[in-house]
Order: structure tokens, then C-alpha cells, then sequence
């Protein structure tokens, strides 16, 4: 056997493990029924828009319940949120989505009263839609 064989055979089989890994993950993909799909679009929905909040109203810049709201997604459906985003969302753009919602959020302040005023009802209900949708996620099979 030359030493070029044992090349293309060590490529076949890196092909052929790339090409299975990505059919799972597409595979993953397409179980997801219209119920899953709607749930996964509220929890990124829910992530942003706490963290938006955060950001705007308490110096908080750490995009933190998007970020662990993303590892449960890639660990658990092998997509990201802007995946979710680019795929599930109305807009199908990740940036589009994250300003519709930044600016539902800032609608919503401003009816609200401001971050001051905002912090007993507003803040309690976003992170309440929060915790919510991520036990939901987390309680899938």
C-alpha cells in the first residue's frame, strides 16, 4: 500500500464523519415540530429581551441569559440563537429580529415609566417569561 492510499483513505473517513455529523445536526433540525419551533423562538425572544433590559436599565452588559440560553440550545438542538433567529423568526435575520425587539422593549419602558418605575412590574415579568420558557425547554425529551 503507498503512502498516498492511507491519505485518501484518512480523508474518506474525515469526510465521511463530517458528512454523518451534519446529518444529524440537520437531522436534529427537522424533528422539530411547530410547537418546538415557537418555543425556542419565545426563549430567544425572552434571553434578549431580558438582557436588552439589563443593559439598558442596570449597567449590565454581560448579555448573560442569551449566552446560557445559547449553550442549551447547541447542546440540546445543535443551533445557536441567531440561528433560531435567522431561521424561526418572521424577519429571518438575526439583526432585524434583535431590533424589532429592542424596540418593543423600548416601547414597552416607555409605557411603562422608565427603567425606575420599570423595575418592580416589567423587570419581574421579563425575567418570569425568562425562567419560564427555559424550563419548558429544558423539560423536552
Amino acid at each position: 500500500m503507498s503512502h498516498g492510499s492511507g491519505t485518501l483513505r484518512r480523508a474518506a473517513c474525515a469526510a465521511l464523519l463530517v458528512g454523518t455529523l451534519w446529518g444529524q445536526a440537520a437531522a436534529a433540525q427537522g424533528l422539530l415540530d411547530e410547537q418546538t419551533t415557537q418555543l425556542l423562538v419565545d426563549a430567544v425572544e425572552a434571553a434578549v429581551e431580558l438582557d436588552l433590559y439589563n443593559a439598558r436599565c442596570r449597567s449590565d452588559q454581560s448579555g448573560r441569559r442569551t449566552d446560557n440560553l445559547n449553550k442549551l440550545l447547541a447542546s440540546r438542538f445543535r443551533i445557536t440563537v441567531i440561528g433560531v433567529q435567522d431561521r424561526y423568526f418572521p424577519e429571518r435575520s438575526y439583526r432585524k429580529a434583535k431590533e424589532r425587539i429592542q424596540n418593543d422593549l423600548l416601547e414597552r419602558l416607555k409605557t411603562a415609566g422608565g427603567c425606575t418605575e420599570a423595575k418592580t412590574g416589567l423587570r419581574d415579568a421579563l425575567e418570569a417569561r425568562y425562567d419560564e420558557t427555559l424550563r419548558a425547554l429544558e423539560a423536552l425529551p
